[in-house]
Formats: structure tokens, C-alpha cells, sequence
């Protein structure tokens, strides 16, 4: 609280002084100097100081000063380092492969091929497809028939990777079964499917 009535009371005085000055009077101090010296005004302020100012207001030069002073070196800081890093920084050097890639290789096909040719698929023969409710699949029992959705005769279709490739008939090899392929479709048909 008597922080604010001394910053009241130099604010008071700063605005008389600065009257006192417009009014053409020789000395614009010393009506601050008698405001201060009244009995009413409850502390009275520092004195000005030689430089035309307060202690207050040196000390708050000094504070700004000082942060000033504390920015730059700050500001420098920060540009040394940009400097350090931009020096340290250079720029990638890469080799030119343009002509290795232009280069004939004549075994370039079969080791393409040869890449690929050890991945696995998966092969599946599908008779045909039917849709079951969740009853019904809880209906069925050892003997129940399942109707599906192709006649009999019709050619079962193979799967590779879940992509149809070929069509063709049952047959048992060996006591196994086996399918033989009587269409294959063509590589249009299959990106057909794809869409």
C-alpha cells in the first residue's frame, strides 16, 4: 500500500514539475520539492538525484541495463552457434549411377526371376460356395448335406493367393485328390477381378 501511494505521490509531483516547466518557471523541481516537503504528503520522496533523476528511476536504468546487456549476449550466443553448425554442415555427395543403370547386363532377367522364384503361394481348389445363418451352421450334424452354389459337372476353380487363375476337373492320384486344368484365364480376366 505505501508502495503505491509513493508511486502516486512521484507521479504527482513528476506532473507538477512538468507544469511548472511549460509555464516557463527557472527551476521546474521545485515544486516537487515543496509538494514533498508538506505535512499532508505522508513520506516524502528521495531526492533527485545528480543526473536529473531519482534513485528509483537510476536503479531502474540500471535493471534495463542490465537485461539489455543480457539480450545481446543472449543474441550472440545464439549466432555463434548458428555459425558452428552452418560450418559444420556440408553437403551430401552422392555417386553418379546413371551409367551402371544404362549398362547392359545380360543376366539381368534370369536373377529377376530368380528372386521370386522361392516365394510361397498358396493353392486352393474350390468346389463351390453357399451362405449359412448362424443357426443353421448350429444345426448341422456327422451326415448332414450342405448344398453349395455350382451344378455337378461344372469345373472347380483354383485359388492362388486368393485370386482365381484356372479352372479345371476333380481327379484322384495316387488316392489323393488332384485337379486338372482345362482353362486357365487369361492375365486381362484376372485384372478384371483385381477392380
Amino acid at each position: 500500500m505505501s508502495d503505491e501511494l509513493d508511486q502516486d505521490e512521484l507521479a504527482a509531483q513528476w506532473a507538477a514539475a512538468l507544469e511548472n516547466q511549460e509555464e516557463g518557471d527557472p527551476d521546474p523541481f521545485e515544486a516537487a520539492a515543496a509538494a514533498a516537503a508538506a505535512p499532508a504528503a505522508p513520506a516524502a520522496p528521495a531526492a533527485p538525484a545528480a543526473g536529473g533523476g531519482t534513485p528509483d528511476d537510476e536503479q531502474l536504468a540500471a535493471e534495463w541495463a542490465a537485461a539489455l546487456a543480457s539480450d545481446e549476449q543472449d543474441q550472440m550466443k545464439k549466432e555463434k552457434e548458428q555459425a558452428f553448425f552452418a560450418s559444420a554442415a556440408r553437403e551430401a555427395a552422392f555417386k553418379d549411377l546413371t551409367e551402371e543403370a544404362k549398362g547392359f547386363r545380360p543376366d539381368s532377367g534370369k536373377r529377376e526371376l530368380d528372386f521370386i522364384l522361392d516365394i510361397p503361394l498358396d493353392v486352393s481348389a474350390e468346389l463351390g460356395r453357399t451362405r449359412l445363418l448362424i443357426n443353421e451352421l448350429l444345426q448341422l450334424g456327422q451326415g448332414s448335406v450342405v448344398e453349395l452354389n455350382k451344378l455337378a459337372g461344372e469345373p472347380l476353380e483354383i485359388f492362388v493367393n486368393g485370386k482365381l487363375v484356372a479352372r479345371g476337373e476333380a481327379v484322384v492320384i495316387n488316392e489323393k485328390f488332384g485337379v486338372r486344368l482345362t482353362d486357365i484365364i487369361s492375365p486381362i480376366e484376372r485384372v478384371k477381378q483385381l477392380a
